[in-house]
């Protein structure tokens, strides 16, 4: 009998261990099949999809770009300072993502307003702020409200518009956008969920420890 309990143990640790090694963030969006011609021979690659480059302004007015990301891991999020909704709670969860990975210089965090003519960088560096967020963890972007839209629907894949019916004026999706140091989008999480929350931060630690095993 104790010989097939311990028989029954070892096998339970190997298959979490089979589980564990499996276990991979999906790459989400569509991939493009790109034609390619070497010594007159086509040949076919297939490209992940990418977050595009773009071009805006953080809280402290400096010019950001992709450049200033590239070779982090970050979050992404779409939001405006005058939202009634649920802006408010997806700032106080996000905030729990800053405070544990704060220390660590290969996670960043990048938040889009989506009402770029009211929150003026001035305002946008009040808020961060007000959260206690540091400019060299935490990018609070605006720019040119189209790009912004662009950006977050063809390349984050979330919805971000003007909606006279809405609360505040906007809609915009709830969502944090786990994005890995190639640009691929790996996770979307409800950000007013603290469940969904915990689970970002396991998946930005699994993308950290793939990363430190290459």
């Amino acid at each position: 009998m104790k010989i097939d309990h311990l028989l029954l143990v070892a096998l339970l640790i190997i298959s979490c261990s089979e589980v564990k090694n499996q276990f991979e963030l999906p790459v989400y969006g569509q991939p493009k099949v790109v034609e390619r011609s070497v010594d007159g021979q086509v040949t076919y690659d297939t490209i992940s999809h990418t977050i595009s480059d773009f071009t805006f302004v953080n809280q402290d007015s400096a010019v950001i770009t992709n450049e200033h990301l590239d070779g982090n891991i970050y979050v992404a999020d779409f939001f405006f300072t005058s939202c009634p909704t649920i802006c408010p709670v997806m700032k106080t969860q996000l905030v729990r993502v800053y405070e544990k990975f704060r220390e660590d210089p290969n996670v960043m965090l990048v938040s889009y307003t989506i009402d770029p003519e009211f929150d003026t960088v001035a305002l946008l560096n009040d808020y961060a702020s007000r959260l206690g967020a540091s400019s060299e963890k935490w990018h609070f972007l605006t720019g040119d409200m189209d790009e912004i839209y662009e950006l977050a629907e063809s390349s984050y894949m979330v919805v971000a518009d003007e909606d006279d019916q809405a609360p505040g004026g906007f809609i915009h999706s709830g969502a944090f956008i786990l994005v890995d140091k190639e640009r691929q989008v790996r996770g979307v999480y409800d950000g007013t969920e603290e469940v969904q929350v915990d689970i970002l931060m396991k998946d930005i630690q699994w993308l950290l420890d793939q990363e430190n095993e290459n």
